[in-house]
């Protein structure tokens, strides 16, 4: 029996048997809608947390502290001998120091980070309103959230204020190396910046070219950038070899990767339940379809129609049922992501929150759900099939 032939007879039973077919194309489109619906919402989780707290030099990007600061300090001459350390693209060296910041009269605690213009970059800490630093940057000033609380301003509208800053460094000139001496910036600082982070003590980043005049000798850490994910490995062992303490911000997102795979693998597992139903009721469905069609299938077989025939019949049948309900449940199930996606969104953003991206659509998963569907129409017809091909066509022509 020719290919036309058998998508002819399987087009006529659709359209004899519209309701059924419908219902049972619906029953799979749901179960693919709700594997879609569920993946995706880990997929969505997994891509907006690498997304805050990763950027694609970051992942590149070593975090080098010394073991022991008293055998190993980063000053210049530690910071040059790591410069020269093989597959070091650049280095960004972090100074901190506690400190106090004055705005409108009022004035606080803060942290102070003095960093060069690449660092947060390096860090994967985008600035979420306002901008990063630029190279020609003078007496600017990059804060995060807990600043504007601090002085009680929207995130907003702290963009563009100016600020005093004092810096407590330790004196050396006193006899107690630990007591730490007061150095105020000359110059008024503005902020051009805010990153989000989860600190709740306030921080805020300086160029190191902006606070020449501090006498700091020694720096807190230093970013190493390095010249190719396959040199990340190779790069730490030599700076542990020189007595560094070493980690990377690659370590944390493989460690996120597992943890968002086994949840994508246990919303999987619940998608699959529903789709183990809706094979279930596709085999009813065609098991129907064959007791109802046996006097046709007689006929066909009397007529020359081949066991093969009438079990391709069955399975093609039940492929396009497969198909259909994987086509209509990825429909489904992006229009029902999205419909959560507005309400949470709308719910978020009246609470003062922002808007979340809380679902991520896979292009390989888009297809790898749409064959899943019609391997389930395969396997689900398979024994209606096979038990239709095995009919007695003398039976057959007989049964009532």
């Amino acid at each position: 029996m020719r290919i036309n032939d058998l998508l002819n007879i399987s087009l006529q039973n659709f359209k004899n048997r519209k309701s059924r077919i419908f219902f049972t194309i619906l029953g799979v489109s749901v179960a693919i809608g709700a594997v879609l619906f569920l993946v995706s919402f880990g997929y969505g989780l997994q891509a907006s947390l690498l997304e805050k707290i990763t950027t694609k030099e970051s992942l590149l990007t070593l975090d080098v502290m010394s073991s022991d600061t008293e055998l190993i300090k980063l000053n210049q001459e530690t910071l040059k001998k790591i410069s020269e350390v093989a597959n070091v693209e650049r280095i960004s060296p972090h100074g901190q120091a506690p400190g106090n910041i004055t705005l409108d009269d009022l004035t606080s605690e803060a942290m102070v980070n003095m960093v060069d213009t690449n660092y947060l970059t390096l860090e994967g800490a985008s600035p979420k309103i306002g901008r990063e630093f630029e190279d020609n940057d003078k007496n600017k000033i990059i804060v995060n959230g807990s600043i504007a609380k601090l002085f009680n301003i929207e995130e907003e509208k702290i963009i563009g204020k100016t600020i005093k800053v004092v810096v407590f460094l330790p004196d050396t000139e006193s006899e107690n190396k630990t007591e730490l001496k007061p150095f105020n910036l000359e110059n008024d600082f503005e902020i051009i910046g805010l990153i989000e982070d989860n600190d709740t003590q306030g921080q805020l980043f300086i160029k190191n070219s902006d606070v020449t005049s501090l006498p700091i000798s020694e720096y807190a850490s230093v970013k190493v950038k390095v010249t190719s994910d396959t040199k990340l490995n190779e790069t730490r062992s030599n700076l542990l070899s020189m007595g560094f303490l070493v980690s990377a911000l690659s370590d944390t997102i493989d460690q996120a990767n597992q943890i968002f795979g086994i949840i994508q693998i246990v919303l999987g597992i619940f998608g699959t339940v529903a789709l183990v139903v809706a094979a279930i009721g596709l085999i009813n469905t065609m098991t129907i379809s064959l007791l109802e069609r046996t006097n046709e299938i007689g006929i066909m077989r009397a007529i020359g129609a081949a066991p093969g025939d009438i079990m391709w019949l069955f399975l093609g049948e039940s492929l396009m049922i497969g198909f259909l309900g994987g086509v209509s449940g990825i429909i489904l199930g992006i229009l029902g992501s999205q419909l959560v996606q507005v309400i949470v969104n709308m719910v978020s953003k009246s609470l003062g929150g922002e808007a979340l991206k809380l679902f991520s659509y896979p292009i390989w998963f888009i297809f790898f759900i749409i064959i899943l569907s019609s391997l389930v129409g395969l396997v689900g017809g398979f024994y209606p099939a096979r038990r239709a091909s095995r009919l007695n066509p003398l039976d057959a022509l007989r049964y009532k």
